[in-house]
């Protein structure tokens, strides 16, 4: 189960927002070991794509030694879909290689502002793919 707070599920939410119609994606760090997702880190979208999501290899490269120094991990890893459901894609689990990680998907797809917006998240370990729970709350 993936326990986060709703003040991170508004910061995925409205990344996925502003970068519709393109994939949003980022990583929220927690401390190494914890399991609690709390440091919300907004990536760029290197393929700036409606339909695929790529982080740029410099700028992982300088987060993942960013949360190395900070003795973090990466607790969430997010991206959007914006036009289907939030259900990983077989690119999204050949790529998913964090298998500690929460791999959380938002489907933009309604983007009128009026339907709820789909948060789901996954586990992926070995190209299997499993739903969690999620559980939100105000604070940890």
């Amino acid at each position: 189960m993936l326990t986060i707070t709703q003040a991170l599920v508004d910061q995925i939410v409205a990344h996925a927002r502003k970068d519709h119609p393109d994939e949003a994606c980022g990583v929220v760090a927690g401390p190494a070991g914890s399991d609690r997702p709390e440091r919300f880190i907004p990536m760029l979208n290197a393929a700036m794509s409606p339909t695929f999501y790529e982080f740029d290899s410099g700028d992982l490269l300088k987060l993942y030694r960013e949360m190395d120094d900070r003795d973090e991990e990466p607790v969430v890893i997010y991206h959007s879909h914006t036009a289907t459901e939030a259900y990983p894609s077989r690119t999204d689990i050949s790529y998913a290689n964090e298998p500690g990680a929460h791999y959380v998907l938002v489907s933009t797809a309604d983007t009128d502002g009026l339907g709820e917006f789909q948060f789901r998240s996954y586990r992926i370990v070995d190209g299997e793919v499993t739903e969690e729970e999620v559980k939100v709350v105000e604070a940890y």
